[in-house]
């Protein structure tokens, strides 16, 4: 189980950091809000995917053909957990060390949002509030490695459940005359 796991949790990983590092220099570029977080999940279910193949390689190369649900669950959230790191770590980098300003960004993103919205004077008070509590917690290491854990990890939840629901296997009955 354990080659399987590291072979498709990094080969995930690489993908979700891989995809993440080219997709950051075009951020600003990208038209809309709605397309960059349609860009950001794609990418996101397309190294999810490889939990599939990972339990499949499982079930089809170690556990001779066989799989049971728990067994699958568990390679899959293995994989799962390995390239949530990936991403979670390629993240805190490029955060820390190459866009400081991305939270002072997205929290004037934040209240833009709100004035183009035509809230009320009262509602763009409470966005910049947020936004001002916004950019102090997300600058807490901590804080931000559990909201980049969030934002992959159901997705990966979900094709976890999935692959070890679809590819269970149960052994074929031999009968002996």
């Amino acid at each position: 189980m354990k080659k399987t796991v590291l072979t498709f949790g990094l080969i995930s990983g690489a993908i979700s950091a891989g995809l993440m590092l080219a997709t950051m220099p075009f951020a600003d570029k990208i038209a809309s809000e709605k397309g960059s977080y349609i860009l950001g999940y794609t990418a996101i279910v397309l190294s999810a995917l490889l939990v599939f193949f990972g339990v499949r390689s499982f079930r089809e190369n170690v556990s001779g053909g066989r799989l049971t649900f728990g067994r699958g669950f568990a390679v899959g959230i293995l994989i799962t957990l390995l390239s949530n790191l990936c991403y979670v770590a390629t993240w805190e980098v490029l955060y820390f060390k190459f866009m400081p300003d991305f939270a002072d960004k997205y929290a004037a993103h934040m209240i833009e949002r709100a004035k183009s919205s035509g809230a009320s004077q009262e509602k763009i008070e409470q966005a910049t509030q947020e936004a001002k509590q916004f950019k102090v917690m997300y600058n807490k290491p901590a804080i931000n490695i559990f909201y980049t854990f969030l934002e992959v990890f159901p997705v990966f939840l979900g094709v976890t459940l999935l692959s070890a629901a679809i590819l269970r296997k149960k052994a074929a009955n031999v009968a002996v005359s």
